[in-house]
Parts: structure tokens; C-alpha cells; sequence
């Protein structure tokens, strides 16, 4: 195990030299309170920073950002969240992906409302016991919210510490050491401010690819810089080539504009999302069932969407039937009330590449 002593710097250097440079540099995030808004006073709110988390969870800080402005403003507390309709949160959540977590959101929020009269736990065990908060989310809230010394790991963090303290062993074995690092340099003083500094210092500094090393805080404690392999590091065990999944959506317009969608179980990949009445996705074309008996047109289009642990290739059939056509299942939602953006990002790509290839059209 590394330690401090044998990098040549004590544990609390990093802390010493990273929290004057956030003070400074610290990112505008619409969910954060900054240096100086914290030293003035103002405390951060655990509900912005819990929604934060959980959306920033395998997403960018810039696909974020609307959403999150969105969700806030039309549910300002964790109350308001609990009592809103599961699929008025879905929809609003559609095109942020990985929808458990959105299934999560509501659930934690109603216990949090009903469970603790509002009021987020202030500890990371009390944190945990809540519904989609993992161990890193935990620290994260714990840390941000309420300035407690937790150890919070994210991609950027362990890149800094691979980098730090030059550890060559391949993500993700490397996790336990990297944790480790991380808990030893984490400053019982401004502990939230500090998680933030090295997340920022890897979001905009210690990049995965060229690294700006000459303007970091913290180069002359960084034995991977030393040894020229900065850029090389955090290295990876390499992953297995995704599978290939194979389905078909149903697509289907009434006369008077009405499309028939269905919402699909609640369980599985976008569970509780309204979506195109289709196929099970496997790697040999499935055979379900149509939602209705009618004539299908075969465009010969295909919507190709990746998904964490495959891709999928989507097969278009497109009908067009009368007003009063009934379903085998799914629901027929007026025109008028469709929303295409609130759709799930493969449902609205298949939805966008029908237009104009619709039968009667």
C-alpha cells in the first residue's frame, strides 16, 4: 500500500494545496454553493444536492443541467417531489436515461417525506438506508450537504488518486486501494468543499486525456507526473465486446392523430416508461405478437440505440388505422396531448425516423 510517508508529502498536503485553488477555481453548478457563498453563511440544501447526485449518476454535468432546473423548479422541496405522479416524474426524467434511477428518486423522496417528516439523514449510514443511495452517493451527500469528512469516489476522483499516488493497478481492482488513499487524505476541516475540489480538479485539469499537469495544484506531489506516465493512468482492465439485441416496435396512428403507446413493467431496462408496444430485445429477431391484428408496412427502417450492456438494432412496423380501431394492448393517446420529448430516447429516435414513412402518408 502507498501511504503518504513514501510519496514524500504528509496526508493533509493534498488538502492544503487543493482547497485554496477551489476557492478560486470552484465550477458554477446550479446545485452547489460556492466558497463564498459558504463563508458567508448559506448552507447547501441536501435535496438539491441528493437530486444532483442522483442525476449526475453515468450522466455529464451538461446533460444535467436542464433537467435538473426543470425538476427544481416544478418540485422545489423533497415533499413536493413525494407527492407528484409517477409518470409526470418519468416523463420529465425521459432522455436522461437509466430509469431506475427515476423509479428510485420517487421512492426515496416519499420515505424521506414520510419516514423523516422531510428531512434528509445527516450521516451516511442514515443515508444508505434510503432507497437508490448507494456508498457513493452516500458520501457525496454526506460530504457536500452536510460537511462530513466522507471518503467520495467518483471517475474523477480515482483518476486523481491513480495519477497521485502513480497506482498502476487496473480499474476496477484498483478500487479498494484507491478507496483507501481517499479516506486517509480526506480533511476533517471543509470536508464537502474538499470532495468538490478534486472532483473539479479532475473534471477540468487532470482530464483523461491530456492532462494540463503545468497549471495543477497539486504537480509536485503527483509521483505519476514525475515519472512521465500521468496521461497513461487510471489504466483499465479492457471490457468485453457488447452483445447485439435484436426487436421490433409497433408503431401505430389512428385517422385522427392518436398514437397508440403502453407502458412498459416496472421492472427492466426503461421500467415504468411509456413507450411503442414491441418485441422482447434478444439477440435472435423475436416473434411476439403484434398489438393489433392489422395490416403492418415494413419500412425497412431500423433504430440503432446502445444501452450499457448491449446494442440494440430496432426493427420499424408502421400502421395506419381507423378511429374507432381497438387494441390488443397499450393505450391510443390524442395528438393533441403526445409529447414525443417525453419518450425514452430509443422510443422518441424511433418516432422520429417514422416520420414521413407512415402508410397513408
Amino acid at each position: 500500500m502507498r501511504d503518504g510517508i513514501s510519496q514524500g508529502f504528509s496526508d493533509d498536503a493534498p488538502a492544503a494545496a487543493l482547497l485554496p485553488w477551489y476557492d478560486r477555481h470552484a465550477r458554477a453548478l446550479p446545485w452547489r454553493v460556492g466558497p463564498e457563498a459558504l463563508a458567508a453563511g448559506e448552507r447547501p440544501d441536501p435535496y438539491r444536492v441528493w437530486l444532483s447526485e442522483i442525476m449526475l449518476q453515468q450522466t455529464t454535468v451538461a446533460a444535467v443541467r436542464d433537467y435538473f432546473h426543470r425538476f427544481t423548479a416544478r418540485w422545489p422541496t423533497v415533499t413536493a417531489l413525494a407527492e407528484a405522479e409517477d409518470a409526470e416524474v418519468m416523463a420529465e426524467w425521459a432522455g436522461l436515461g437509466y430509469y431506475a434511477r427515476a423509479r428510485n428518486l420517487l421512492k426515496c423522496a416519499r420515505v424521506v417525506a414520510g419516514d423523516h417528516g422531510g428531512i434528509f439523514p445527516d450521516t451516511e449510514d442514515g443515508l444508505r438506508d434510503l432507497p437508490g443511495i448507494g456508498p457513493y452517493t452516500a458520501a457525496a451527500i454526506a460530504a457536500i450537504a452536510f460537511d462530513r469528512p466522507a471518503a467520495v469516489m467518483d471517475g474523477n476522483v480515482e483518476r486523481v488518486l491513480s495519477r497521485l499516488f502513480a497506482v498502476e493497478t487496473p480499474l476496477p481492482a484498483s478500487k479498494p486501494e484507491l478507496r483507501a488513499l481517499a479516506e486517509r487524505l480526506t480533511p476533517n476541516t471543509r470536508p464537502g468543499c474538499y470532495a468538490q475540489a478534486v472532483m473539479d480538479l479532475g473534471a477540468t485539469i487532470c482530464t483523461p486525456k491530456s492532462p494540463a499537469c503545468g497549471i495543477c495544484p497539486v504537480m509536485s506531489l503527483c509521483a505519476a507526473r514525475r515519472t512521465g506516465i500521468a496521461a497513461d493512468l487510471p489504466r483499465k482492465t479492457p471490457k468485453k465486446p457488447k452483445p447485439t439485441r435484436l426487436g421490433i416496435a409497433y408503431l401505430v396512428r389512428r385517422e385522427d392523430g392518436a398514437v397508440l403507446l403502453e407502458t412498459r413493467p416496472d421492472k427492466g431496462l426503461l421500467g415504468g416508461m411509456l413507450g411503442w408496444p414491441g418485441t422482447d430485445w434478444a439477440e435472435d429477431t423475436p416473434q411476439d405478437a403484434p398489438p393489433m391484428d392489422v395490416p403492418w408496412h415494413d419500412p425497412g427502417l431500423e433504430v440503432r440505440h446502445t444501452f450499457t450492456h448491449f446494442h440494440l438494432r430496432l426493427a420499424l412496423r408502421l400502421a395506419h388505422v381507423p378511429t374507432d380501431a381497438t387494441p390488443d394492448r397499450g393505450e391510443f393517446h390524442p395528438r393533441a396531448t403526445f409529447r414525443p420529448a417525453s419518450l425514452p430516447t430509443v422510443m422518441r429516435k424511433a418516432w422520429d425516423l417514422a416520420q414521413g414513412a407512415w402508410p397513408e402518408d
